[in-house]
Formats: C-alpha cells, sequence, structure tokens
C-alpha cells in the first residue's frame, strides 16, 4: 500500500515538472544591425520662464484690475480720503505704484525725465517740492535740495501728507511739481497749496494726461485751465501739447498779487481710467 501511494506521488511531481518546462523561455532582445541609430532623444522642455504659466497669467490680471480699481478711486475721491484709504492698508499704495510703473514704460517718452532735465539746467541752488513724488526719483537725480510728498512713504526722503496741507513754510521754496498727480478731485486745493509755498518768482510745472484736457472727449479746456491757474496768482510762462501722451505746463508766481480774493472758475479734469486689456 505505501509503495503505491510513493508512485503515485511520483508520477504527480514528474508531470509538474514537465509542466513547468513546457513553458517556452522568453525571447532573446532583438539584435541591432550595424547601421542602426539609437532612438532619436526626447524633446527638449520647455524652461519655466519661457512662457508664463496659466496662474501667472492670471496673478497678472488680478494685480491689473487691482491697480485700475485703485486708480479710478483716486481720480474721484479727495486728497484726505485718499490719505485715509492708504493708511487703512498701506498695501494698496505699493499695489497702485506697480501697476503706475507698467502704465508708464509704455510710454515712449516720460514727462519726469523733461522736468528733471529743466531742473538741471536752472541750477542746483533751487529748492524744489515734488507733489506726489511716488519713488522719489526727481530727488534722486537732482543735486537740489528736494521736499517729496506723497499719500505714503515707501522711501524716507518721501513725506506722506495729504497734498493740500503740506508742513513746509510759506514762501520756502523755489519749484513746485505736480507730476500726474493732479488726481483728487479738489486738485485745485493742492495748486493753492502750491501758490503758497512758492516764492514771489517762484516756478510752478505741471505735467497731466493729454486726454483730460481734450473737450473733444469730455476732458477740460486747457484755456480755461490756465485761465484759472492765472487768476490764483501765477503767469503763464510757456506750454506744451507736442507729446501724444502728456502736455506741460509751465508758471511763475505774479511777485505782485492782488489785494482782493478773486472767485475763480476750476474747469473739471477727465479722470484717466485705463481700460481693460
Amino acid at each position: 500500500m505505501m509503495m503505491m501511494m510513493k508512485k503515485k506521488k511520483n508520477k504527480r511531481r514528474r508531470k509538474h515538472d514537465q509542466s513547468k518546462g513546457s513553458q517556452p523561455p522568453p525571447p532573446p532582445p532583438p539584435l541591432k544591425s550595424k547601421g542602426s541609430q539609437p532612438p532619436p532623444p526626447p524633446p527638449p522642455l520647455k524652461s519655466k520662464g519661457s512662457q508664463p504659466s496659466f496662474l501667472d497669467k492670471m496673478k497678472a490680471r488680478l494685480s491689473s484690475g487691482h491697480f485700475r480699481m485703485i486708480n479710478e478711486k483716486l481720480y474721484n475721491c479727495t486728497g484726505d480720503q485718499a490719505l485715509h484709504y492708504f493708511n487703512q492698508d498701506p498695501y494698496l499704495f505699493s499695489v497702485y505704484h506697480s501697476g503706475y510703473q507698467q502704465q508708464m514704460s509704455q510710454w515712449p517718452e516720460q514727462p519726469l525725465d523733461i522736468i528733471i532735465e529743466w531742473i538741471k539746467s536752472h541750477g542746483p541752488s533751487l529748492i524744489v517740492s515734488d507733489f506726489g513724488c511716488g519713488d522719489a526719483r526727481l530727488a534722486k537725480s537732482v543735486k537740489n535740495k528736494v521736499f517729496s510728498f506723497d499719500l505714503v512713504s515707501n522711501d524716507p526722503s518721501v513725506i506722506a501728507c495729504d497734498m493740500s496741507n503740506t508742513p513746509l513754510e510759506s514762501f520756502s521754496v523755489d519749484v513746485a511739481v505736480f507730476c500726474l498727480s493732479l488726481m483728487g478731485t479738489n486738485f485745485p486745493r493742492y495748486l493753492q497749496e502750491a501758490h503758497r509755498i512758492l516764492k514771489p518768482g517762484g516756478w510752478l510745472l505741471i505735467a497731466e494726461v493729454k486726454s483730460r484736457f481734450d473737450p473733444n472727449n469730455g476732458g477740460a479746456d486747457p484755456n480755461d485751465f490756465l485761465k484759472a491757474t492765472c487768476d490764483l496768482g501765477f503767469a503763464s510762462v510757456s506750454k506744451d501739447f507736442s507729446n501724444k501722451m502728456f502736455l506741460l505746463f509751465f508758471f511763475q508766481k505774479k511777485k505782485k498779487q492782488s489785494s482782493g480774493k478773486k472767485e475763480i472758475e476750476w474747469p473739471q479734469l477727465k479722470p484717466c481710467i485705463y481700460k481693460r486689456r
């Protein structure tokens, strides 16, 4: 009986060994012919900086939209309201300033460059007040003493204040500059402040976006603006409307001021609202 069981086990074992050997071995890898070439390498991966990603595009779009919102607000509020707005969240000023620089980078010529060259040509002895200075580039570009004012100070040389109420003494500066900064609805107050701090014979230099003075498209008549500024106590020396993007006004404070106060009719300057691109 035991012998019969051993024979059956051996028989099953032989069948199992035969079944294992019945599967054919895996085929060998194909031999390369002598003239065969290695497969071409995969195309190189594009670097991350070669094209903006979808996330980068969305961030840029959001930043641009935020700039337009802040810009529109600044054109439709008073200086003290704008000061309060940025005091609540100073980061918004950085967002605005970054968007502003992006817009200016598209201009073929910068009005501040013209003003800087004008100041250099008149000598370093002139004391200058820069209203709405941004990054204080004017002060960093000339040898003159420059008082730089803006709503927020991101630089030790910049004084944060409402531009209708600066800390300067009356008759203390030779040049007052407004480079694209007559933004508030109370902009005549800014010019009144410039008149207060300027010495008799002092200069008022204004650069503004040209569309704000296009009466055919809702802008102010530049002649009305000239008349109102002269009624404030300035004399118009020259103006330059040749640039496509901006215009320039050069005034001097009259040495003899009229005794009586005159009601001044200021034109409403058209807000400069940037379109979505």
